[in-house]
C-alpha cells in the first residue's frame, strides 16, 4: 500500500503562484510514476503532469511553459510549481501514484484562482 499526503493549495489571485507538495510513504519503492491529476467543479478529472522513476516528465497544454513537476532525490516527494496562474486552474489537485500493480490517489488539495 501506498499512502500520498498533499499540501500547499489556496486561494491566490489571477497571475500567482502557488507549489503543491506530496509525499509518499508505504510501499514506496514499487512506485514507478508520481503525478497530478486536477478536477474542476462539473468536470471530469483531467492529466496535470507526471513525473517517472528517472525524471522524464509530461505535462498538459494547458499548463506548459507555466507549471513544473519536479520530485526530490529520493524520489518520492513530488511537486508541482504554479506559475502564471489563471481563473480556469481552479480546481481540486489529485496527487497520483502507480506501480506495477495499481495505482493510488492523495486526499486532494484545493486551488482557487480568483479574477
Amino acid at each position: 500500500q501506498v499512502q500520498l499526503v498533499e499540501s500547499g493549495g489556496g486561494l491566490v489571485q489571477a497571475g500567482g503562484s502557488l507549489r503543491l507538495s506530496c509525499a509518499a510513504s508505504g510501499s514506496i519503492f514499487e512506485i514507478n510514476v508520481m503525478g497530478w491529476y486536477r478536477q474542476a467543479p462539473g468536470k471530469q478529472r483531467e492529466l496535470v503532469a507526471t513525473i517517472t522513476n528517472g525524471g522524464t516528465t509530461n505535462l498538459a497544454d494547458s499548463v506548459k511553459g507555466r507549471f513544473t513537476i519536479s520530485r526530490t532525490n529520493a524520489k518520492y516527494t513530488v511537486y508541482l510549481q504554479m506559475n502564471s496562474l489563471k481563473p480556469e486552474d481552479t480546481a481540486v489537485y489529485y496527487c497520483t501514484a502507480a506501480t506495477l500493480r495499481r495505482g493510488y490517489w492523495g486526499q486532494g488539495t484545493q486551488v482557487t484562482v480568483s479574477s
